[in-house]
């Protein structure tokens, strides 16, 4: 098992969000060996809790004084209310886990009002899979722990698409349309990457535009899409409105993408690469709590940004590109967002040599992936 860089406070109850499949169930029970471990996926703990929350307190003997772990807490939302009293009453320190707030959003919990930190876990970072990261596996299957340690990486990944973001979002009542959604789920890998259009996601999967809207969120909500709005602070310009979209891990994305004999392997690895890198920043910003926000750029029918990072410790603008030689207008973008925030620091990920064009830092993606803690924080590498 990979040592996972989630810090926590020893006498802090928390929450831990993640997409199912990120490795929350295996860290705790790894971290925390003594704890009590209820799991909400158990039919018989889930049908028991269900019918009376109220017997939360019974598993937890007398005089316990360690962690309590409740596995996938949005399943029984209700459970809340008992464990903010256990909190207020006897102290108790819960690590709660969930792969959404969905569900406890929409019956109005409140997330024990502040008792609990909320944290997040995301797939696997390059520093934690150390000597074991390798570029091409990663671009291929992406860092869902499983999947990466997977001999048959490629199997893994369609059981997971088929029994979780299939499956389970229709049995837990996210959608009513199984067959609309699965399609969903194959135009929508099209968008992984790009300036989202729902109005063209509806049409090429013969689903109403409002249910796609609905779909996107969904997977908000799930913790396994990402949408990145358009950077306008103090904008100089006329800016774009529609913002990115991406799936949390890379592996997943290319499991979803169709492929064919007319598909060129460029189009569908470019994405892959942006994707890489993103869940890596925001992975490490996570860890480091270095509290960046995350945008795009893009100019009205002009030049864009893939990735604009905003935070105390600084605006950072990114550039990816799956290419080894610059070619015309491929630095326009980063030389535009330069000349109207001059305080930003500007990096073009590539495959070719590292080097400095203007003030636009010139990076290989590896040594960039090696390096994103210490970038983000303003570090020299």
């Amino acid at each position: 098992m990979y040592i996972r860089l989630i810090t926590y406070h020893n006498h802090s109850s928390f929450f831990l969000f993640g997409a199912r499949g990120v490795g929350k169930s295996m860290w705790v029970k790894a971290e925390f060996e003594d704890s009590i471990y209820i799991d909400l996926l158990s039919d018989k703990t889930f049908n028991e809790l269900q019918a009376a929350p109220s017997r939360l307190r019974e598993r937890i003997p007398s005089g316990h004084k360690g962690w309590v772990i409740v596995d996938e807490i949005q399943k029984v939302p209700a459970i809340l209310n008992e464990v903010h009293r256990l909190i207020e009453e006897k102290k108790t320190r819960f690590i709660l886990t969930g792969s959404s707030a969905r569900k406890l959003r929409k019956q109005g919990v409140n997330l024990l009002a502040g008792r609990a930190l909320t944290k997040k876990m995301f797939p696997l970072t390059v520093r934690e899979l150390g000597v074991d990261f390798n570029f091409e596996k990663s671009v291929k299957v992406g860092h869902i722990p499983k999947a990466y340690l997977d001999p048959d990486a490629d199997a893994f990944l369609h059981a997971y698409i088929k029994t979780y973001l299939k499956e389970e979002v229709f049995q837990e009542g996210l959608t009513r349309n199984m067959e609309a959604f699965a399609r969903f789920l194959e135009v929508a890998s099209f968008s992984h990457g790009h300036y989202l259009n729902i109005s063209k996601v509806a049409s090429d999967c013969n689903v109403e535009r409002k249910t796609v809207g609905q779909y996107f969120q969904i997977l908000e909500d799930l913790l396994i899409g990402h949408q990145l709005p358009v950077f306008t602070k103090k904008a100089k310009r006329s800016v774009a409105a529609h913002p990115k979209f991406y799936f949390f891990d890379t592996g997943v994305y290319r499991t979803l993408r169709p492929r064919g004999p007319l598909d060129v392997e460029a189009e569908i690895d470019g994405p892959a690469w942006e994707g890489l890198v993103l869940q890596e920043l925001m992975a490490e910003n996570e860890y480091n709590n270095l509290q960046y926000e995350f945008f795009c750029w893009k100019v009205q029918k002009s030049v864009d940004v893939d990735i604009v990072l905003y935070g105390p410790q600084g605006l950072i603008a990114i550039e990816v590109k799956r290419a080894d030689r610059l070619r015309g207008g491929e630095l326009d973008g980063l030389r535009t967002f330069k000349a109207d925030y001059a305080m930003a620091k500007t990096f073009f990920v590539w495959g070719g040599d590292e080097r400095y064009v203007e003030d636009i830092h010139l990076i290989p993606i590896e040594k960039f992936l090696k390096n994103t803690m210490r970038i983000l924080k303003g570090e020299n590498i």
